[in-house]
């Protein structure tokens, strides 16, 4: 048993940034274990999602369109995604850290009885005995070494840490044979209240400006700047539990993981908890009055200044150098 599968729960009729690092990921321990790395594909995108998969690599893409993943719920993911590991055994189930995958692989975890590491980082070995990974302890302070052993074993990974396959190979893509029912029948999904957008998603967007405790409220320049450079918006945690963006805004530990190619830390101190989900940016850029705030210790540019005075220079610099 060698073979490795990866859950998606695509939202659009394409995968994500994070969904394809997560394949990467599936397709490196998979290439450790000398065998094939499948996909899981659940929901009412799962169909037109699975075309674009075809060629990057995988064994077999497997779709799951099913009443009960019409809004796809952590029971319902996990369930389906159990039938489908008893129908063929698998070495590793993963999927991408994303809220989803947090709720439902535990359950998968539970229920077939395996080992189980969250926010993978890196793989350090695989065989058939032990799976052998690397993943952020104590706020990313520390980097914890963990083995997991037995038939199966079951994992989530930080797609910032892993790159997307290439392409190669053409999959099949089949059916994957559900359960009549998925959901407990005394269950109903009621509402998903979800923050519209109108910028790039946070886990997808290349370039994201976030704001701290210093916009005191007022992220109007944070938005302005990111409307000019095309960027998502982000938040601390601070600024979130103040209620001054919401949840879906909050980049960190407890937030969103990203790792944009340019990252802006605005009137933002860079709290452990913060620099966790954002600290692999390829570029960061910190904005503070603050000489002493730990965002300097991780940023490649710092700009000690105040940002009310600061960022409408950096926006009127930007403009005149566009003409």
């Amino acid at each position: 048993m060698s073979d490795v599968l990866i859950v998606l729960v695509p939202s659009s009729g394409h995968a994500s940034r994070s969904e394809l690092a997560a394949l990467g990921f599936g397709l490196q321990v998979a290439k450790s274990l000398g065998g094939a790395c499948d996909a899981l594909l659940l929901g009412s995108q799962a169909t037109a999602a699975a075309e674009g998969l075809k060629g990057v690599g995988l064994g077999t893409v497997l779709t799951g369109d099913h009443p009960d993943l019409a809004q796809p719920t952590g029971e319902a993911i996990a369930a389906a995604t159990v039938a489908v590991a008893q129908a063929k055994p698998y070495r590793l189930i993963a999927g991408p850290a994303s809220t989803s995958a947090r709720d439902s692989l535990p359950r998968v975890a539970a229920r077939l009885g395996a080992p189980m590491v969250s926010d993978v980082l890196a793989v350090r070995g695989a065989s058939a005995e032990t799976l052998s990974f690397t993943k952020p302890s104590f706020s990313g302070n520390l980097l914890a070494d963990v083995d997991l052993k037995g038939p199966t074993a079951v994992a989530t990974c930080r797609p910032s840490s892993f790159d997307a396959p290439g392409a190669g190979g053409s999959a099949a893509v089949t059916a994957a044979q559900l359960p009549a029912k998925l959901a407990h029948p005394g269950k109903k999904f009621v509402e998903l209240n979800k923050t519209p957008l109108s910028r790039p998603e946070l886990t997808e967007a290349d370039v994201v400006v976030s704001g701290g405790r210093g916009t005191k409220g007022d992220f109007k320049l944070v938005e302005d700047l990111a409307d000019l450079l095309g960027a998502a918006v982000g938040a601390s945690r601070a600024v979130v539990d103040a209620g001054w963006m919401p949840n879906d805004f909050q980049v960190g530990q407890t937030g969103k993981v990203i790792a944009p190619k340019l990252y802006f830390a605005v009137g933002l101190s860079g709290a452990i908890q913060h620099l966790a989900g954002m600290r692999n940016s390829k570029t960061i850029v910190a904005i503070n009055k603050d000489p002493n705030a730990p965002i300097f210790e991780v940023a490649d540019y710092a700009l000690v200044a105040d940002l009310f005075e600061a960022v409408p220079q950096l926006i009127a610099a930007i403009k005149q150098a566009r003409g």
